[in-house]
Formats: C-alpha cells, sequence, structure tokens
C-alpha cells in the first residue's frame, strides 16, 4: 500500500502538471462490495437540488451549470476531521480563507473521477486566501491515504471524517449522494454548492472561483 504517512501535510506552492490515467480512474474504479447502505446514500444522488438566485449564479454555465445557491442553507459542520498526521481539527479552523470542500469517498466513481481536477484547481489557487478541502468519508483512514500515494495528488491537503458522518448534516432531502462540492465564504457561511461529478479545473471552474475571492 505504500507509505500511510504520505511524509505529513501538504504545503504546496506550484502547480504540477496532473496525469489523469484516464482509462483507470473513469473505466477501471467500480464502487466495492461491502459498503452497504451507506454505499446506497451516497453513490445514487439527484441533480434535483431547489436552489434560489445567488450572487455567484451567472457562473453556473458549462462545467460548473449545475451549481447552485440553495435557500437557507445549513450551517457550516463543525465534526472532527483528522490529518494523514494524526492532526484533529474542524472547517471552523480555516474561517479567513474561502474554502471549497469536496465530500468523497474511495468507493464512489465519480469522486475519484474529480480528485485530479481538484488537486489541480488547488495547485492553481492554493494559498492562505483559498483552499480546496476534500474530506473522505471512507471507513478506515488507510483506503484514501493509499488513494493519494497512488494518484500522487500532491497539491490537496488530506483530510479524514472518522465519523463517516460530516456530510449528513449538509444535505437537503433532494441531494442524498456524493461526491457533494460546497462554496464557503470567509465566515464559514454556504455560497453554493454542486451536487455529483464536475470538472474543477475548468475556465468555468476558474471563473467561479475567481468570482468568489472578488467579492467574497
Amino acid at each position: 500500500m505504500g507509505d500511510a504517512s504520505l511524509g505529513g501535510v501538504r504545503e504546496r506552492t506550484g502547480r504540477k502538471e496532473v496525469e489523469m490515467k484516464t482509462p483507470t480512474l473513469k473505466t477501471g474504479i467500480i464502487a466495492v462490495g461491502g459498503i452497504g447502505a451507506l454505499a446506497i446514500l451516497y453513490v445514487i444522488f439527484s441533480s434535483f437540488v431547489s436552489s434560489t438566485h445567488g450572487p455567484l449564479d451567472s457562473y453556473a454555465v458549462g462545467t460548473m451549470a449545475k451549481f447552485r445557491t440553495v435557500p437557507e442553507a445549513p450551517d457550516q459542520p463543525q465534526n472532527t476531521l483528522v490529518t494523514e498526521t494524526g492532526e484533529e481539527l474542524t472547517l471552523a479552523d480555516m474561517r479567513g480563507k474561502i474554502v471549497l470542500v469536496n465530500f468523497w469517498a474511495t468507493w464512489c466513481a465519480p469522486c475519484v473521477v474529480e480528485m485530479p481536477y481538484l488537486d489541480a484547481l488547488q495547485g492553481r489557487y492554493g494559498s492562505d486566501a483559498f483552499e480546496v478541502v476534500t474530506i473522505s468519508m471512507d471507513r478506515r483512514i488507510e483506503e484514501p491515504l493509499a488513494f493519494f500515494e497512488e494518484y500522487e495528488l500532491e497539491n490537496l491537503n488530506f483530510y479524514f471524517d472518522p465519523g463517516m458522518s460530516i456530510a449528513f448534516g449538509v444535505m437537503g432531502s433532494a441531494n442524498r449522494g456524493l461526491p457533494l462540492t460546497i462554496l464557503y465564504d470567509r465566515n464559514g457561511q454556504e455560497i453554493g454548492r454542486l451536487a455529483g461529478e464536475a470538472e474543477w479545473d475548468s475556465p468555468e471552474a476558474h471563473a467561479l472561483i475567481e468570482a468568489a475571492l472578488e467579492r467574497y
């Protein structure tokens, strides 16, 4: 499986070209057995998300077409997260910068496809003002650690939810699935969300993030 520590929490400043490994990601990764009701709850998701008008709605085009502003959005969850070195923290510790929080799991095929795009997005914009925060919902921490190493995700920091529950509090009744990505402002207030797979290193994604950095 390789070194489970991956050398501590990564601090990245440059952008490394991401090797997509398309055949493996798009056709070789499938949901595995043994995940029971949790997998059914997460992987089968609806694209019909209740929405309202928001400041960034005009950026919901192309690869970001599913980006929505949710009326009466739930509070930012404060479940304890674990880094690859065992440090514990919450999303509140990231206040002061824009965060794009992505809930994912290694058994979720659309999530796996997204990860290199998210890694590239962090490589492009990661700073004291912005971070892509991918939170693993896997059963065991060893699974996402091995995934990070195998796919050479060198820009993203590693975050794991040991309770496998952080996403439940932010999922609406019409949005019960992974991947789910939520954009939060510097005060931890939700700006908008995108349910399902998206190409997060696309020009449309860049425009969305740049608009959030400028307006929030």
